[in-house]
């Protein structure tokens, strides 16, 4: 299966980025033959993916990545770099090629010691494959310190070193470092894409498959998740049920805790899977015997703090990612209640609700939805802002009461 299977709804993309690395191939066999390489090239050094959440942006970074290394024989006979198969795409699909480093960070940024790591890594020569290639799936989170010291390593890089950054928009990656990417932007796959894609890969029943992706509007992940997922599904239910009890002020007290409440508890049971087998791998690592209650090695105390403070920011992050997940699935809601409002022949994305759907659509105007809609994105802008969740979901509660 090619490395581009994957990659739902982007055919302009995928003709970019599979002309580039035709032209990549070419380039290396030129450089390790001694032949001169080819006069004009697709391929450049550092690229920048784009496009809203589930669009694809690392699906199509890695795809790509995978079809630098390609390795294999059909390419001597004219066969298409990427073909999913070889060693070369099937370790960079799976992370595990010596040569590809693919950085994703589940903290609310990354800081100028990692960046730092990731240029000392760019200045190497490939070990084994073809290329030297960094996929940094989250470079809308780098800090302007990080940024900067990246800035260096884009302007000025190895000769086989690929830079693949992604980012939901052009501004969210400093003016310098985007003015030395080749720019491509992915859009929202269509919804019959992503239930095909469900179908053919996941084995999920078509009914499924589709009912997520149109609950999910092409996000690709989401919808996975979704399909798959018992809690996801009933975490989403019971979001869409908001709108029905903000009828007093009480209602939105109560509605804004739960919202929160349940965030919180999505937060700690990442963190109920991941950070004890971190701070046990780390106290083996130290020396410490077994067991929560051992004895530390002297010495150690501050690389026990710095992994505490490290797990309390990814608890931070995943309640604010899965309080942002929330407040989508209600922005959807109310989208579906102003498509009903003005009569609009855009398909209905939460049919599962369309009895709630219908009755608030009857009780208000279209202005007073719009309204709702625009109290969720300030939510959203307030949670960016470091607003206390509670505070921000308050608020918006009310507002959803308002109209």
């Amino acid at each position: 299966m090619p490395v581009w299977d994957d990659l739902v709804g982007q055919e302009r993309v995928q003709t970019q980025l599979a002309a580039a690395a035709r032209d990549a191939d070419a380039l290396v066999t030129a450089i390790t033959d001694g032949t001169p390489p080819p006069a004009a090239s697709k391929m450049t050094h550092a690229w920048l993916f784009t496009g809203p959440p589930g669009s694809g942006r690392s699906t199509a970074a890695r795809a790509f990545a995978a079809a630098l290394q390609c390795t294999s024989p059909d390419r001597a006979l004219g066969g298409e770099p990427g073909c999913g198969f070889c060693d070369g795409c099937h370790t960079t699909l799976v992370g595990t090629h010596a040569d590809v480093e693919i950085v994703r960070t589940d903290l609310l940024s990354i800081g100028v010691k990692e960046t730092r790591d990731l240029v000392r890594r760019a200045q190497l020569s490939p070990a084994v494959g073809r290329w030297q290639v960094i996929v940094l799936e989250d470079a809308d989170r780098l800090t302007e310190g990080a940024g900067n010291v990246l800035l260096k390593a884009v302007e000025e890089p190895a000769p086989r070193t690929v830079w693949l950054l992604c980012a939901p928009s052009l501004e969210d990656v400093l003016p310098t470092i985007r003015s030395r990417c080749r720019h491509l932007t992915l859009r929202t796959p269509p919804v019959r894409a992503v239930a095909e894609v469900l179908v053919r890969r996941d084995g999920i029943e078509p009914a499924v498959a589709e009912a997520a992706a149109r609950a999910t509007q092409g996000h690709i992940g989401r919808a996975r998740r979704l399909a798959t997922d018992d809690a996801a599904r009933f975490r989403r239910a019971t979001v869409l049920k908001l709108p029905l009890l903000v009828h007093d002020v009480g209602g939105c007290l109560k509605a804004a805790q739960e919202l929160v409440d349940a965030a919180a508890e999505d937060a700690k049971q990442v963190a109920e899977e991941v950070d004890t087998k971190e701070t046990e791998e780390l106290r083996a690592a130290l020396g410490a015997g077994a067991g929560a209650g051992s004895r530390m090695p002297r010495g150690t105390a501050g690389v026990m703090k710095e992994l505490e403070d490290r797990q309390k920011r990814r608890r931070t992050r995943t309640q604010r990612d899965s309080l942002d997940l929330a407040l989508t699935d209600l922005t959807g809601f109310y989208r579906d209640v102003l498509a009903l409002q003005l009569g609009s022949a855009v398909a209905i994305a939460n049919e599962e609700v369309r009895p709630d759907l219908d009755r608030i659509a009857r009780a208000s105007g279209p202005e007073r939805t719009l309204r709702r809609i625009e109290a969720i994105i300030a939510c959203r802008e307030a949670l960016d802002r470091n607003v206390a969740p509670l505070l921000a979901v308050e608020a918006m509660t009310m507002s959803l009461r308002a109209g």
